[in-house]
């Protein structure tokens, strides 16, 4: 189920998507709203109650998955995030994961929009599956663990938490 109409001004400013799970990554993409705020910025979770927190108009719910849905399930995700994708058709995508945020990446990177995968700072010991896979698609991909980033991987500018 998706809510909100994308609008295209002449502000100069950029749509940007900002787009998670729920939960812990939800929490963590809203901790790096601020260095966004001059821009106009949409929001996507798989949480249809999120929409109470952004601006009106601005919120777009998909529907979640993993590696353990359906492959039919899995396909309503991509067409959902597609559709949605089409709708505000963002300069920029930034995503703290997981696969809601995987195929926002893989479409945005399909239609040459900027991307901006940041694994999930729960992923202490190793890159996180989605984030090992959007890395193909992620023109900036920053892990929250020094000791994960790697020269032609993922970046370490410190932890959003």
């Amino acid at each position: 189920m998706m809510r909100g109409t994308a609008t295209t001004g002449n502000t100069g400013k950029k749509r940007i998507l900002l787009i998670s799970s729920c939960g812990g990554h939800w929490v963590q993409m809203n901790r790096i709203v601020p260095a966004f705020q001059n821009h106009d910025l949409y929001f996507s979770s798989t949480d249809f109650d999120y929409m109470s927190l952004v601006p009106e108009g601005r919120f777009y719910c998909v529907p979640d998955g993993s590696r353990n849905s359906n492959p039919f399930h899995i396909v309503h995700l991509a067409l959902a995030v597609l559709r949605m994708m089409l709708q505000i058709r963002p300069h920029v995508v930034v995503t703290t994961g997981a696969a809601p945020g995987f195929f926002a990446l893989f479409i945005g990177k399909l239609l040459r929009k900027k991307t901006i995968w940041i694994d999930s700072i729960a992923n202490v010991n190793e890159l996180s599956m989605s984030g090992r896979k959007a890395a193909w698609f992620a023109d900036l991909y920053i892990t929250q663990w020094p000791h994960l980033a790697q020269e032609n991987g993922p970046h370490y500018y410190g932890s959003v938490v």
